[in-house]
């Protein structure tokens, strides 16, 4: 039963981590950096991949 709860746990971490990372990655000041540099900021990119990973250690713990 903690085996579920943990995995519950994560994915809803995950999902969490997802739309952070994207919303950094679509808010004004990124876009404007994006822009001028090309560059991505890490911010969007931890929440993004972390949440990625997190959802998926949570569905692996579901099972």
């Amino acid at each position: 039963m903690n085996k579920k709860i943990v995995g519950i746990v994560l994915i809803a971490i995950g999902v969490a981590l997802g739309l952070w990372g994207y919303d950094v990655y679509d808010s004004a000041s990124s876009q404007v950096v994006r822009a001028f540099s090309g560059d991505t900021p890490i911010e969007a990119w931890i929440g993004m991949v972390g949440g990625a990973i997190c959802l998926l250690v949570g569905i692996l713990k579901l099972k």
